[in-house]
């Protein structure tokens, strides 16, 4: 599903092709979290969703794990 997510801070809209489902989404909306609704997400897709940020743009503002 293709999922549109605005950049909490560029402001510029980001747009993701996610394995999730409508469903998924609405329940996470309504407060349950993230990991418990949609479990096969990896980190940069849980991200995406709570920030808008594509991973070159958190690595960019971030940089890399240690």
């Amino acid at each position: 599903m293709l999922v549109y997510r605005e950049n909490i801070i560029t402001k510029r809209v980001n747009v993701m092709d996610l394995p999730v489902t409508q469903e998924q989404l609405d329940s996470w909306i309504s407060g349950a979290l993230i990991q418990n609704v949609m479990p096969d997400l990896d980190e940069d897709q849980r991200e995406f969703l709570i920030s808008g940020m594509m991973p070159s743009e958190f690595q960019a503002m971030f940089g890399e794990e240690e």
